[in-house]
């Protein structure tokens, strides 16, 4: 192999390697998604041993300057910003991408918060409030009764719960099997902490048994699931579809399987879990954002007792706990029944709203189907991105599928939306824009055939 081949690399150890390679990263002269010479090819360029080669490639690898993908070979990282759910800052659009809860169905905290005084919690104290720990452990026993014992850790959130269990379990490179389109924030995890991402794709049940069974052949060390309200798609387990991922998972015991729980008690559908009561190292996470605000950043952790150890670990008091003021705010809210109340009418509200703008999709000629969940993923049959390229000149933001992808994939052809907060006027003209989006590009696209 000539300079070419190899981009230009130099040095006799894995360090001069290593230095090398950054320096032409840095540079530019290497660029994002750039694929490396293979080890062996590399060490005969550089008359170098192969292992001196691996040894610098791991270097890079556990620095996040490449990632490895397996039999797809080494590449420079990607380290362009991943896409976050949210508004989007000084638009003028109608933002119809958020992923947002609706403001006006979080209960409001006033009177909760005039009922919690009490004494300051100082350092050395247990970490969880028992109050908090008591009814948060019948909440999630009734779903784990067959997973056997488990610990309780709460964390600032189910993204920080995540990266906290893949942090105690994985190093570098390790491979992570997502659910594939994906939540935002798992891909954005995923990618910050230099795990490879696996795939696995997602029908209308849920991860697919096919997608599991290959992600758990290529290594995966951890399997990120959302078992009902999934996001993007809002695709729930079927009782037999979390059956059988049961019995794959079954023959890999120690695989770490993160159930994101994130919508709970707004959740229109029941909750059937992956985990089987002989899996060893394991973890359901149910925070409080959807249906309390995204501002409350609690979530409770169920996990096995060896894997909740471990956690709390990463969780060390005086340092990171979450705060018991932020805890007994939740447990006030969530043992008062005008609030729970009020939680219910949201879930129903949501899943009525996404089930009301379906049905005006598909008057004007747009096939949908509504899940669970905040948002509704609308099949089309054109690419995404060029439908909401013209739903902007439109007054709309909307995003395409394209930002939920973890694999290599054709240009999506799906639109997440997020319409529950849209009264019936405005529903339906973004139901005809959308449609009239569709039509023009396929018009295009059939103009660009016949010519």
């Amino acid at each position: 192999m000539n300079g070419d081949m190899n981009h230009g690399i130099s040095g006799r150890t894995a360090s001069e390697i290593a230095e090398s390679l950054r320096g032409l990263v840095e540079r530019g002269t290497l660029r994002p998604g750039d694929p490396l010479p293979p080890v062996r090819a590399l060490a005969e360029s550089l008359g170098v041993n192969r292992n001196t080669t691996v040894a610098a490639y791991r270097q890079l690898t556990q620095a996040g300057v490449v990632v490895t993908r397996g039999r797809g070979g080494t590449h420079v990282a990607d380290r362009s910003p991943v896409a976050q759910e949210g508004f989007a800052a000084d638009s003028v659009l109608r933002d119809v991408g958020t992923g947002n809860p609706d403001p006006d169905l979080i209960p409001d905290p006033s009177k909760a918060l005039r009922s919690m005084a009490g004494r300051p919690v100082l350092y050395g104290e247990p970490v969880i409030d028992p109050g908090l720990e008591s009814w948060a452990g019948a909440w999630m026993q009734r779903d784990l009764a067959s997973a056997g014992p488990f610990r309780l850790t709460i964390t600032s959130g189910a993204a920080d719960a995540v990266e906290r269990l893949l942090a105690q379990s994985l190093t570098r490179d390790d491979a992570v099997a997502l659910e594939d389109p994906c939540f935002l924030a798992s891909i954005h995890t995923v990618r910050l902490g230099g795990y490879r991402p696996v795939p696995v794709p997602v029908d209308a049940e849920g991860m697919t048994v096919d997608g599991l069974r290959d992600a758990l052949e290529q290594g995966v060390r951890a399997v990120v699931c959302t078992p009902r309200a999934q996001n993007p798609t809002g695709a729930s387990l079927t009782e037999q579809r979390a059956a059988q991922l049961r019995d794959v998972l079954a023959d890999h015991p120690y695989v770490l399987v993160i159930e994101d729980d994130h919508f709970s008690l707004l959740s229109q559908r029941p909750f059937y879990s992956l985990i089987g009561p002989r899996h060893r190292r394991w973890a359901l996470i149910r925070s409080v954002s959807k249906f309390l605000g995204p501002d409350m950043c609690l979530a409770v952790t169920a996990s096995d007792p060896d894997t909740a150890e471990r956690l709390a670990m990463r969780l060390t008091p005086g340092t990171t706990w979450v705060s018991h003021l932020l805890q007994r705010l939740t447990l006030a809210l969530v043992t008062d029944a005008d609030v729970m109340r009020d939680i219910d009418r949201a879930g129903a509200h949501y899943a009525a709203r996404n089930a009301a703008f379906a049905a005006r999709l598909i008057a004007h000629g747009v096939p949908a189907e509504p899940g669970d969940g905040l948002n509704l993923w609308v099949a089309l049959p054109v690419p995404a991105r060029a439908v909401a390229d013209r739903l902007m000149r439109r007054g709309w933001l909307a995003r395409s599928g394209d930002e939920f992808l973890v694999g290599d994939a054709d240009p999506s052809e799906r639109l997440r939306l997020t319409v529950h907060d849209l009264n019936d006027a405005d529903a339906e003209q973004l139901a005809v824009d959308i449609a009239a989006a569709v039509h023009a590009v396929a018009g295009r696209r059939l103009a660009a055939e016949v010519g």
